[in-house]
């Protein structure tokens, strides 16, 4: 009988010792799984919708918030600002680039941006179907929120205030789909983009007035020419990185509006979630741990019972070396079998999550491969490498004569 063969009758005449051990095991290895899965893919979805952004403007409060909203629309926004006032950080000497975010609605969770074409250009977005907007309350879907709405184009949708599906919505007037972006893997994929002009248009003060279309598109028009319009947020990029150095304070220092470094907030963030994801990580090391401690207890408890057996093997012919591997490949096939679980079960729970997740969340998924689960494979076999040693060091030392003249 072969080593593995011999090793697996032995897990196998303790079932239930070995099955507890197998089910520590994967508990640890699904939990340290699931967190590396998720961290991977919040740490990679953040730098990359920020990517290319330096700087946000708008409404006094939360700097995190304000990030959160504008950039990745996950948070509600910290309030309006004057265009007029945008507009004129927008043309500073030391902004290249400036983009405006009117953001208020959404659509079963996705968020309607109001914004230019540009925005999407960022992304480097390509159309799909049909194309960019072009008027009023035309619209251009996220590849996801065409895939989860089933909408293309021609279809219309209609927005409701907030973030969330139960907010009121405009069902006087609905959005017409033109378009559709093919998948960025970005923030866009998420979004429903419009023009500027339509939130404006949508939030006249005539519109909830009024259901005449035509009373509310003139309305808008002059609504737009007035001094009073507002918009989210404007997202800007430096022109030279003395920028970074001086425009943050000169905006924050000189106007109404706030500007927030997407950077700093970003790592502002990590830290504040780094605190959750140490407290699952330690309790995940624990439950390791408890089942590597088990493991050994195992090994330990079935060396006992069967020194007898082992002498008898040394007087076939089996070394002390052939001993000694033998309990450690017992350790390395519960290892073994923990580990697999716990990779199943942590990327089964990972595609769990993603899918219960709203629209606008953490796009989870357990398809993806984390980079820490091969190291997370090797501390496993390895430390249960560790915790064989003793037991089969005992074995190894086994003195047959002793053993076969206490029966």
């Amino acid at each position: 009988m072969s080593a593995l063969a011999l090793s697996l009758a032995y897990l196998r005449a303790q079932p239930l010792v070995s099955l507890l051990t197998v089910l520590l095991l994967a508990a640890g290895v699904a939990t340290l799984t699931l967190l590396l899965l998720a961290g991977q893919q919040l740490h990679s979805r953040l730098l990359r919708d920020a990517q290319g952004w330096d700087l946000v403007v708008g409404a006094k409060g939360s700097p995190l918030q304000l990030v959160l909203a504008a950039v990745y629309h996950l948070d509600a926004p910290t309030g309006n600002i004057p265009l007029d006032a945008a507009e004129a950080w927008a043309r500073h000497p030391l902004v290249a680039d400036a983009i405006p975010l009117a953001l208020g609605d959404s659509y079963r969770g996705f968020r309607i941006v109001g914004t230019r074409p540009e925005y999407a250009a960022h992304y480097q977005a390509r159309l799909a179907q049909g194309r960019g907007w072009r008027q009023p309350m035309e619209a251009v879907l996220g590849a996801t929120v065409a895939q989860r709405s089933g909408l293309g184009v021609g279809d219309t949708l209609v927005g409701a205030h907030g973030l969330t599906a139960t907010g009121a919505d405009h069902a006087h007037a609905p959005y017409r789909v033109v378009g559709v972006f093919a998948p960025t893997h970005s923030v866009i994929d998420r979004l429903v983009l419009t023009g500027v002009e339509s939130v404006w248009q949508l939030h006249a003060p005539a519109t909830a007035a009024t259901q005449d279309a035509h009373a509310q598109h003139a309305h808008a028009e002059a609504h737009e020419s007035s001094a009073s319009r507002e918009i989210t947020a404007l997202l800007l990029r430096y022109k030279t990185p003395r920028a970074a150095a001086t425009l943050p304070r000169q905006i924050n220092a000189a106007s109404a509006l706030q500007a927030a470094s997407p950077a700093v907030e970003v790592t502002r963030l990590f830290r504040l979630l780094g605190l959750g994801f140490d407290v699952l990580r330690g309790f995940a090391v624990l439950l390791l741990v408890g089942a590597l401690l088990g493991l050994f207890m195992a090994l330990s408890q079935a060396l006992a019972q069967r020194r007898y057996d082992l002498a008898l093997l040394r007087t076939l012919g089996a070394s002390p070396g052939w001993l000694f591997g033998q309990i450690c490949l017992q350790a390395l096939l519960l290892a073994a079998a923990g580990w697999v679980l716990g990779i199943g079960l942590g990327h089964a729970a990972a595609e769990w999550v993603g899918r219960q997740l709203s629209a606008g969340q953490l796009a989870l998924t357990g398809l993806l491969w984390a980079p820490g689960e091969s190291v997370l494979a090797l501390c496993v076999m390895v430390t249960a490498l560790a915790a064989a040693l003793p037991p089969a060091w005992r074995a190894y030392r086994t003195d047959i004569a002793a053993v076969l003249a206490r029966g």
